[in-house]
């Protein structure tokens, strides 16, 4: 399998640290199904070059997502994603996303001097609207 270009969007004025992001993100890639077994990952110095961020931040995101055994990286040869998640690890995944993005609208919402009765009130309202929409 060729080596998989990875579409990141990094927030460098996010509190969410840089190789969380990109845990996040290749978690949520493999979770949708954009990235399979198999896939090849760019190499950590690829990667950090294209993102513009050090060696090490991503260095990092690799151990965590190995750890977690959703890549594996085999010397000489690259990362891989290493296999297609189970059913449960797929969902365990997906709500990983979700309670992250749900942990960075609130910090940022709240960052911007909105209460939380406010930002439930606009959650609520942008749930209807989209029902009404669909």
């Amino acid at each position: 399998m060729a080596q998989q270009t990875l579409d990141l969007k990094l927030d460098f004025r996010s509190e969410l640290p840089i190789y969380t992001q990109i845990v996040e993100q290749i978690r949520k890639l493999v979770a949708n199904g954009v990235l399979k077994p198999g896939d090849q990952l760019p190499t950590v110095r690829q990667l950090a070059t294209d993102l513009r961020v050090n060696f090490n931040t991503i260095a990092r995101a690799y151990r965590l997502l190995d750890e977690a055994g959703l890549i594996s990286t085999q010397q000489g040869r690259g990362t891989y994603i290493w296999e297609a998640p189970s059913p449960a690890t797929s969902q365990k995944l997906r709500r990983q996303v979700l309670e992250e993005l749900t942990r960075q609208y609130l910090t940022d919402a709240t960052n911007l001097g909105f209460a939380l009765e406010e930002i439930a009130q606009g959650i609520v309202e942008a749930m209807r609207e989209r029902k009404r929409n669909e």
